[in-house]
């Protein structure tokens, strides 16, 4: 591999957070939960290796996305001045293009279940593609993150029972609280 395309990659990687694994065990944890009642305690496994790779590439999107809309504080602040729009080692482009291609992929991963959760994942994506500007007018975000990070509870119950029941909008209510 060149050196080139190493550095890219790395860049990459750092700003997909695949270091820090706790944002995906958090949004992958609600969706499990989902899978688990929704599948009496067996869910399907392809449907479970398929949740499991959307939410490593959702969070994935939704970091690059995050730093995006960051990019002119993040050098601000002593947290994030390393990371890589703060220090000037990736583009508005190509930050939007790999967002692009991690959604891409996971919209790849959903077209092999039913209509209903193909349907769910257009709201999937606005709420991680949106969160990160939040920050700027609402007066906590949070709650909202707290929606995209439990989204994943009603696509399991879709992508399984091929319906959303009140249980399902209770647990993303729960989780959000």
């Amino acid at each position: 591999m060149n050196a080139r395309l190493a550095d890219r990659l790395t860049v990459y990687s750092q700003l997909m957070r695949i270091d820090k694994p706790i944002g995906t065990l958090l949004l992958l944890w609600p969706t499990l939960w989902g899978l688990w009642l929704a599948g009496n305690g067996r869910p399907d496994g392809i449907v479970v290796a398929i949740f499991i790779a959307g939410t490593f590439l959702m969070r994935s999107a939704g970091c690059v996305i995050n730093d995006y809309a960051d990019r002119d504080f993040d050098g601000l602040v002593e947290r994030t001045k390393a990371r890589p729009f703060a220090r000037g080692a990736v583009s508005k482009k190509e930050a939007l293009l790999l967002a692009a291609g991690l959604s891409l992929a996971a919209l790849l991963l959903v077209l092999p279940l039913n209509p209903l959760t193909l349907l769910l994942s257009v709201p999937a994506l606005i709420l991680a593609g949106t969160y990160p500007f939040t920050k700027r007018f609402l007066p906590i975000p949070q709650a909202y993150l707290g929606i995209a990070f439990s989204f994943g509870i009603p696509m399991a119950f879709a992508a399984l029972t091929g319906a959303v029941p009140a249980l399902a909008w209770l647990l993303l209510l729960a989780n959000v609280f």
